[in-house]
Formats: structure tokens, C-alpha cells, sequence
């Protein structure tokens, strides 16, 4: 199909720009791995499971409300289970090639003359000792579970990690019916408070959270984390939590067992980059780069949401916003007037502060790896363990491609959006950005009939 607007992801950023180019009059193709649009942060239960109240899962849900509304009254096309693999250059504008449904093994394509990329981020789980435990899941895997099929993943939950996500999930839970046994933070509560004046618009969504952790009966360990998970018959039984001191170092003991038979674990987000890198665009960081219109340095393409920064939803909305306006304008060969979009751009500077700052509270303890034993697994996809990449780093390895290249750690099916991380750290580096062909795996047969289409059609 031919489009003005491609917009790839129908989370808060994806919505909000196609419905801001929508309404400029633009045709708009939204397009999205799930069903239906909302993202992870909207995640709505299938129609088929008649939930009663799905906004108790949820806060912001007016918002969330008035995006469906305006989304099913617009001339917004949206294309669910279109899997993107590509988004290739032509001379025509942006071609985005998919799969289609639950197999993903059918083609498909859709050509615009712009693209906006909004295909928000990943979770970081950096490994521990008992971490590949059946009943270990990621912070946002148990609230897609929650939100998405109104099931909890075990009766009796530990939450741990690092992050503002640790919050709606453990609530989330509790308000499910799940006993919390502990929300375990590594962070220290101290961190908050010298950011307090940048975080003082959060403040009220905190102390909420707080109120509900409170009425729940779950308690709160700051500065502790996970030191092992345990296991036996082929499930979680408990987990060994410990406090950290200054230096992220575990204090001698301070370590106790929590039975439990799932374990919730997050230690922040990445941005969803894939799509962008192979298209060319520069990174700042982790992130994709873009201008004050959410413009990148490739013509013709546009990225808003997680995947220019990790901010929250409120974030997103606002970089969607401004995205779709533009897009709108440079579609009609206008300049756009930001003073059209200045409340959206305050709020975009507000939430990049607040995110700034929660980046600075919650980082990762800066000792995890001393508790990362030989025999623990790192890239699952490869079985690589720790030992095996510390032997890497005693041959000369230093940094995360030279490890792949002797262990295959981040050789497998993830291609090291799982393990890259953890493997940086490891190697006392920082994580880079790795360049991928393609944002997710793709029948041959699939890259042969484009071979085929691209040969009968000549150079582009």
C-alpha cells in the first residue's frame, strides 16, 4: 500500500503523532506488532476475556480513553501483526517491510513518503545467580501478563531491581490479587531527595504509589538487592536479598531468604534503536538523535518516544505531538511554525528534566558484577556463562565485540539486545549500540522474493 505517513509503533508516541498528522490531513498508516494499538504502556486485555474495570491496571486511562477515541472516529489506517523486520531507502520515499500475524512468515509493505519511527524500548535484566529459574520474569513481562491476559505470573511475587517501572508493577500486582513478599530497590532513597526540586512535578505520582504499597502491606528495601534466586523441581521457591552500602557492595550479614514463586526483576530501560540504525541515523548515545522538530539526519524520517531517550508516556505523547505536526508541514513543503506546538514543547522539556534526573537515581549498583558467580549464564541464547566471557577478558578481550567474537555471547536469537549489557559490564565498559541488519529474524524465502522484486525493478 501507498501512504503520506508511515508511523511504525502504536504506543503513546506512534498515537499521538498519527493523529496529529491525521487531523493536518495526512494519510496515516499505523503499524504495530500487537492486534490492537496502546503499546505496552495501553495494553488492553483481548475482548474475548471481558474484563469489567481494565482501568484499575492502569493510571492515565482518560488519556488513554480520549487517544481510542480519536484514533477510531480518525482516517487513520492501523495495520496490527505487521511485524517490522525493515525499513528500507528508495527513491520513492521510505519502504517498510513486515510480517504478517502470529507466524510471521507472510510479506508485506508499506510505502510512504515519510516515516516516523516511535518503537519505544526494551528492559535491561542484568544477571544473577538462579536468574534463567523458571518463575524469573521481567518487571514489564509480569505487567504485560497482568494487563494483557489478567493473569498474575505466581501467587506470591518479590518485585526487585532498579527503576520507576518497579512501582505500577508491584501495585499492579498486589491490587491483583498476588501477595508481594518485598519491592527490593537497589537504589538509595537519598538520591531522590538531592533531585527533589528536578523531580517536584513527580513527587504527587510517588507519594501515590507510596499510599498504595502502604495499603497493600508491601514492605520497601531500599538499597537491597537480589543476591541469588533459588530453585527446586523446576520452579522458583525464594530469593536471597541483601543491603548494599555507598559503594553497591552487599553488607556482610544482611543477607535473608524470601520464599516466593515468581520474581519480577528490572534495571531499566533501552531504547528500541533497530529500525533506525539501519536506516542510517545517528545515535546520541544509546538513543536516536533528533532535532527540535523530532526530525532525524536522514530525510524523510522521524523518531518520537523511548527510542530518542527512555522518559515515561507523558514524554512520549508530547514528542509524538510535535513529531506528527511536523511532518504534517514538511509533507505540504511548509516550514513549520513551532509556536504552534510551544505547550507541547514546554512539556517535552519538562519530562526530558525528569527523566534526566531519574536516570541519575536509578542506576545500576556499581558492584553487581562481584555477585556474578562463573557458572551464571549471561547470553542464554548461547549458553555463554560469566566464566567463559571472564576468560575472553583474561585473553585481551576489552570490549563487547571482541567477547562475541570468542564466546558467541550475543550470537543468538536476541542478537545481544538481552545479554549486551550485562556483557559490557563484565568488560568494564559501556554498552554501544550494535547495528543490525534487520530488527528481527526473517525467512529466507522472505529475503529471496525481495531479492527477486529488487532485481526485476533495477537499482533504487
Amino acid at each position: 500500500m501507498r501512504t503520506d505517513l508511515a508511523v511504525i509503533g502504536a504506543g503513546p508516541a506512534g498515537l499521538a503523532a498519527a493523529l496529529a498528522a491525521d487531523r493536518r490531513g495526512l494519510r496515516v498508516a499505523l503499524v504495530d506488532a500487537a492486534p490492537e494499538p496502546g503499546g505496552q504502556f495501553y495494553r488492553q486485555p483481548a475482548a474475548g476475556l471481558r474484563a469489567e474495570h481494565p482501568q484499575v491496571l492502569h493510571h492515565q486511562w482518560r488519556t488513554w480513553t480520549r487517544l481510542r477515541d480519536r484514533l477510531a472516529t480518525s482516517s487513520v489506517r492501523m495495520l496490527g501483526e505487521h511485524h517490522v523486520w525493515c525499513v528500507e531507502r528508495t527513491p520513492d520515499g521510505p519502504a517498510v517491510h513486515a510480517l504478517l500475524g502470529p507466524d510471521q512468515r507472510e510479506p508485506a509493505e508499506v510505502r510512504a513518503g515519510a516515516v516516523l519511527l516511535a518503537t519505544g524500548g526494551y528492559e535491561t535484566v542484568l544477571p544473577f545467580p538462579g536468574w534463567t529459574l523458571p518463575g524469573v520474569v521481567t518487571a514489564g513481562g509480569a505487567q504485560a501478563m497482568l494487563k494483557g491476559g489478567l493473569v498474575v505470573p505466581g501467587r506470591t511475587a518479590v518485585v526487585a531491581g532498579t527503576g520507576p517501572l518497579l512501582l505500577p508493577v508491584a501495585t499492579g500486582l498486589a491490587a491483583a490479587g498476588a501477595r508481594v513478599a518485598a519491592l527490593v530497590e537497589s537504589a538509595d532513597p537519598g538520591r531522590l531527595l538531592r533531585h527533589a526540586g528536578a523531580l517536584a512535578g513527580k513527587l504527587p505520582e510517588g507519594a501515590g504509589y507510596a499510599a498504595r504499597l502502604l495499603r497493600h502491606r508491601v514492605p520497601f528495601l531500599a538499597r537491597h538487592t537480589v543476591v541469588r534466586a533459588h530453585g527446586g523441581g523446576g520452579r522458583l521457591t525464594g530469593v536471597t536479598v541483601a543491603a548494599l552500602d555507598a559503594h553497591g557492595r552487599v553488607r556482610p550479614g544482611t543477607e535473608r531468604r524470601l520464599p516466593c514463586d515468581t520474581l519480577a526483576v528490572s534495571h531499566g530501560m533501552l531504547p528500541h534503536t533497530d529500525l533506525a540504525e539501519s536506516l542510517g541515523c545517528r545515535l546520541d548515545g544509546l538513543a536516536v538523535a533528533v532535532d527540535a522538530e523530532q526530525r532525524t539526519d536522514v530525510p524523510g524520517v522521524w523518531a518520537a518516544g523511548e527510542a530518542t531517550g527512555i522518559g515515561g508516556a507523558a514524554l512520549a505523547l508530547a514528542e509524538g505531538h510535535i513529531a506528527g505536526r511536523s511532518v504534517a508541514a514538511r509533507s505540504r513543503g511548509a516550514v513549520p511554525d513551532p509556536g504552534e506546538w510551544a505547550p507541547a514543547a514546554r512539556a517535552r522539556a519538562r519530562m526530558r528534566g525528569y527523566a534526566a534526573a531519574l536516570d541519575t537515581v536509578y542506576a545500576p549498583p556499581a558492584r553487581w558484577t562481584d555477585r556474578v558467580t562463573d557458572d551464571t549464564l549471561v547470553c542464554r541464547c548461547e549458553e555463554v556463562t560469566a566464566g567463559t566471557v571472564r576468560e575472553a577478558l583474561a585473553l585481551g578481550a576489552g570490549d563487547a565485540r571482541t567477547v562475541k567474537l570468542l564466546t558467541r555471547a550475543g550470537m543468538g536469537w536476541c542478537q545481544g539486545r538481552m545479554c549486551e549489557p550485562a556483557v559490557a559490564g563484565l568488560a568494564g565498559c559501556e554498552p554501544t549500540a550494535s547495528r543490525r541488519p534487520f530488527a528481527r529474524p526473517v525467512p529466507l524465502g522472505v529475503l529471496a522474493e525481495q531479492h527477486e522484486q529488487h532485481t526485476e525493478r533495477g537499482p533504487s
